[in-house]
């Protein structure tokens, strides 16, 4: 499974080299009204899985596990801060750092905790800011100078919004285990999952191969970023959308990051893409009508997804000559991995 990159690192390194190499802050889309029947939790912790954190919240507050609520997943091997909620209806506020075992302590610090009106939802985040250190850094001093220049061409154009790696799980002989999964579902070599997330994630998994592709495809005809007739726009920080209307701003829009072309998240339904566009996203369709015919009857809808992320806040910072360090700002919904791919040929720890 290889997507078209937009640049070639020459500068090789690694990450994930211990926790503190890889900080993650979640930017939260609005403040708590510090009142209601749900306690917020701003909480920091390293080497720890969302997931299971959520499980110790519901095991020490006395709740169901689905009364555990984020905004999103937070690596493991990293340190991070997230906000949770749990639902306390008509119960006191508790002091949630009091009651969180002790041998945790080193683990999960409560930074802050106060009160709303609704639950925190999946995807409730302006984006995530991170900063991450690259070790070991292989490169030839004139690499410096072109590492310099891709991160001011990313600064002005963005990068493309491809989905992480790990949306697609473990890397097997044949490909990916999730694909492998989905195709074998889809096909009725396997029942489907009975556990809710795991087929969740294969249907994510079947939706993100095909967008990847199509934007692979933009990327090799230098359209990833451009306008192509039939295209459909995301609005910049929305969901929201429209067709291609031939509006001679459209352009102008593009370069200032006002709006993006558009990749199909497959589903039931026609593309909302016309003419090139949807040519080009229905070519990349056909080769994939396992995955497409298995999206459609199990219910999922058309949908789109941008195909490049504007990158704020990009710095980076050399620490020592094999040490270099990386900060910026994504939106929710995006990768830091796809970022660090355009810089640098990452081994991972």
């Amino acid at each position: 499974m290889n997507f078209q990159p937009l640049y070639q690192p020459l500068i090789k390194g690694s990450i994930r080299n211990k926790p503190e190499d890889f900080r993650v802050d979640e930017i939260p889309s609005f403040s708590p009204a510090g009142e209601g029947e749900h306690l917020f939790l701003h909480i920091k912790k390293t080497g720890a899985n969302t997931d299971w954190l959520a499980g110790q919240l519901a095991r020490v507050l006395g709740v169901k596990k689905r009364d555990v609520s984020y905004a999103g997943l937070k690596d493991r091997n990293a340190v991070t801060t997230q906000w949770f909620s749990v639902y306390l209806p008509g119960k006191q506020t508790p002091d949630v750092s009091k009651l969180m075992p002790k041998s945790l302590a080193t683990d999960i610090e409560i930074l802050q905790q106060t009160r709303h009106v609704k639950k925190l939802r999946r995807g409730s985040l302006e984006g995530n800011r991170f900063v991450i250190t690259i070790r070991d850094c292989d490169y030839v001093e004139s690499d410096k100078e072109k590492l310099e220049q891709c991160i001011q061409e990313i600064r002005e154009q963005g990068i493309p919004n491809y989905f992480g790696e790990q949306r697609f799980g473990h890397k097997t002989e044949q490909g990916w285990n999730n694909i492998e999964k989905a195709t074998a579902w889809f096909n009725g070599e396997i029942k489907r999952p009975k556990n809710r997330n795991q087929s969740g994630l294969y249907l994510s998994a079947a939706r993100s191969l095909i967008f990847n592709h199509i934007l692979s495809e933009r990327i090799t005809n230098k359209t990833w970023n451009q306008h192509v007739e039939g295209d459909v726009f995301m609005l910049g920080n929305s969901r929201s959308w429209f067709a291609d209307d031939s509006d001679e701003k459209i352009n102008h829009r593009l370069q200032q990051f006002d709006i993006h072309p558009s990749g199909a998240l497959w589903g039931r339904g026609r593309l909302s893409t016309k003419d090139e566009s949807f040519a080009l996203e229905n070519n990349i369709a056909k080769h994939y009508p396992v995955l497409c015919e298995g999206l459609e009857r199990n219910g999922l809808k058309q949908e789109r997804r941008s195909l490049r992320i504007r990158v704020k806040e990009l710095d980076h910072q050399w620490l020592d000559e094999s040490s270099l360090r990386l900060s910026f700002v994504l939106p929710a919904g995006s990768y830091a991995t796809t970022l660090l791919e355009q810089i640098v040929s990452i081994a991972v720890h």
